[in-house]
């Protein structure tokens, strides 16, 4: 995959990442179904690329993680935002509204 793609993918994933997160404390599985429901099973997060992310935005500072429990009483990592992924999810959301406003006008402009 060209590298331009990849970063695109990567960038749109951890934006997705941040946003579930913004809701509170998540576990890794749960990110990952809650980024397919909201999609309407459109996007699927697999584990491959999931945990890498979040090992990514953990170095980065934009998230913390702690042991605990889940719902099926089973031992997770639970990851939630820092005020560095506040301010990080803010700036991927502004970009990404340009970025889709931008491609929606050169499409419409490009069908005429």
């Amino acid at each position: 995959m060209p590298k331009a793609k990849t970063d695109f993918l990567q960038g749109t994933l951890d934006m997705l990442i941040l946003q579930s997160l913004a809701a509170g404390p998540q576990h890794g599985y749960r990110i990952a179904q809650r980024i397919q429901q909201c999609s309407d099973d459109v996007l699927k997060v697999e584990e491959g690329s999931l945990y890498p992310a979040l090992y990514r935005m953990q170095q980065k500072g934009w998230i913390k993680s702690e042991w605990g429990t889940s719902d099926n009483n089973r031992e997770a990592r639970f990851y939630r935002l820092t005020s560095r992924g506040w301010k990080e999810l803010e700036s991927e959301t502004d970009t990404w509204k340009k970025l889709s406003s931008a491609v929606s006008k050169a499409m419409r402009a490009l069908e005429a």
